[in-house]
């Protein structure tokens, strides 16, 4: 793009300003060069903008400039933090954890050097472990607040920072909120003017204590609902960690427990790069090759896949009992699945005589209200983000007079929570809670799948379609703005997709039941559901289209599916 010779300057003024906090030698060289090649095109792309922190932290690409992830901007949210917490509390603390990707540790270190200049105590931990431990390492050691580097599912040009507070929750009103007016507060000076050298001579920075990870097998361990079922259960499980954190810890607990376990060899060992899939995320059937081909070989059972950050999981079963071919299941299978046996459980077994309560996102499947309905349960939508959802859980731990108690949460995006101790999405616990589960009906003779099927015959049978449009860069910034105006310009009745718009709400708007936020929901006289949101953490806007059976058969719906999932990402 032709930049004037003002938005030139102003580039090259923050470029400058930034390269005087740098402390990364790599990443400072990156901008050095574009300004002595007089590459605009690029120096503007780094810093036309900063990466955003918000309700979700901030994510971006690894490399120089404020639009980038680098050591300047770990510092610089990592600063505004320590003032927001000192102006919080007299005795801050924070526990930090960090995932596979690349700097990943090294972001960590930054952001505990920064924390403990500023007098705040540190529980780093001297490997990478998954955001559901440091969900549940920061309520162990009673720490203020919370810090995992990843960037989740992203590829692997990508890094985050995610905050959490004392509850174990990725931070809410009002903290996000008085943490993003601090950021807005520190310069580049007083970046560079923060004596990290100090830090460790404070004695602040700490490492975590392994008995910390020994809670939380334990803990696990004690949320089996048919633990008699599950150790030394003769079935082989097929894993894969997708070269992220998510190892050590589930297979701990399978060997735990004297499960075979076989894993993915090339997929093993941690590896920032993500070598072996274009995205390490399970919810893609790419990323989940290799681990399917193992279980054909080993004639698996249940076939499981982590994320970097292991807390997003995905599970694949055997079509059929002779396991030669495998099922990827969906997110919202997922749900489905996991929210009926563990009603169907407590139900059974007896285990707590307060109402269940499941939390779900907007956008995952409302078959698990039909089946929260049926068994006398509390389904309650939340918005997407499972800070939401803790939310829920802790308005229960502070009320004593609940009627409810939480039995599960979950998100369509592989995002699945089975214990109350953890505040965020868990892979690691609910990976158990799955094996418990196939085991269950293992010995009555049943597969997944065929439970599956006598689901969609009680509940009626619904399918989900997700899909997303990219936008780039700042012209694709204002392009996701415009799309949203336009949308919102609708009203009941007007056409959409060539389907008439039946109900409308807008989650920006007031009295709407929900936190506002920029959702939009549309119902159609046809009978679908089409939710509409931008993406937190990544520049696209996601669609959400739920679609039941209604009229037609569940066979004649499945062989739609594609053909309305074409139409509308065409016309959207």
């Amino acid at each position: 793009m032709d930049l004037t010779e003002k938005q030139k300057n102003s580039v090259l003024c923050d470029a400058r300003l930034y390269l005087a906090a740098e402390t990364d030698e790599k990443f400072a060289n990156e901008v050095a060069q574009a300004i002595e090649m007089e590459d605009w095109d690029n120096l503007y792309d780094r810093f036309y903008t900063q990466l955003t922190f918000g309700t979700a932290g901030m994510r971006g690409v690894i490399g120089g400039g404020t639009n980038r992830m680098n050591p300047f901007m770990v510092r610089k949210v990592t600063q505004a933090l320590a003032q927001y917490l000192i102006e919080s509390t007299s005795t801050p603390s924070v526990s930090i954890a960090y995932d596979s990707r690349l700097y990943s540790s090294e972001f960590a270190k930054a952001a505990a050097c920064v924390l403990a200049a500023n007098g705040v105590k540190v529980y780093l931990y001297s490997t990478l472990h998954p955001v559901p431990m440091l969900s549940y390492a920061l309520r162990y050691t009673h720490s203020t607040a919370g810090i995992v580097i990843t960037a989740s599912h992203n590829p692997s040009k990508y890094n985050g920072y995610k905050v959490y507070w004392s509850d174990g929750g990725q931070v809410t009103p009002p903290h996000d909120i008085g943490i993003v007016a601090k950021v807005k507060s520190v310069t580049s000076e007083s970046i560079k003017d923060i004596k990290e050298s100090v830090a460790r001579t404070k004695g602040l920075i700490v490492t975590m204590n392994k008995a910390v990870d020994e809670s939380y097998y334990k803990m696990i361990d004690s949320s089996l609902r048919r633990p008699e079922l599950v150790k030394n259960a003769p079935i082989v499980v097929a894993y894969t960690p997708l070269h992220g954190s998510g190892n050590v810890p589930v297979r701990t607990m399978l060997n735990n427990y004297g499960i075979k376990t076989v894993v993915v060899k090339e997929q093993e060992e941690p590896n920032g790069s993500f070598p072996t899939v274009k995205l390490p995320n399970p919810e893609s059937a790419q990323a989940m090759e290799k681990v399917i081909a193992l279980a054909k070989k080993e004639k698996a059972d249940i076939v499981l896949g982590t994320d970097p950050d292991a807390d997003r999981l995905g599970i694949a079963i055997p079509k059929n009992k002779d396991k030669k071919e495998y099922i990827l299941l969906t997110g919202n299978q997922i749900a489905t699945l996991l929210a009926d046996y563990l009603l169907f459980t407590n139900k059974e077994l007896k285990l707590n005589s307060k109402r269940p309560l499941i939390v779900k996102s907007l956008v995952t499947t409302d078959i698990i209200k039909r089946i929260c309905n049926s068994y006398g349960a509390d389904c309650k939508d939340v918005l997407t983000g499972f800070k939401y959802i803790a939310e829920q859980i802790q308005a229960i731990e502070d009320n004593p007079k609940a009627e409810d108690f939480f039995l599960f949460g979950c998100e369509e995006s592989y995002g699945f929570l089975t214990v109350k101790e953890v505040r965020d999405k868990d892979a690691v616990s609910s990976a158990i809670a799955a094996v418990e589960m196939m085991c269950y009906y293992n010995s009555k003779g049943l597969t997944l799948q065929q439970r599956l099927e006598q689901i969609y015959e009680e509940y009626g049978y619904s399918t989900e379609v997700v899909f997303a449009h990219d936008y780039e860069g700042s012209v694709g910034k204002a392009k996701m703005e415009a799309i949203m105006a336009s949308l919102r310009g609708l009203k009941v009745g007007d056409t959409l997709v060539n389907r008439t718009i039946k109900t409308m709400l807008d989650l920006d708007g007031e009295n709407t039941g929900f936190p506002k936020a920029d959702v939009l929901i549309y119902t159609f006289t046809s009978g679908e559901k089409l939710i509409v949101r931008p993406s937190g953490t990544e520049p696209k806007i996601k669609y959400y289209l739920f679609l039941t059976s209604g009229e037609m058969s569940k066979e004649e719906l499945i062989a739609k599916k594609d053909a309305i999932k074409e139409e509308f990402s065409n016309a959207l």
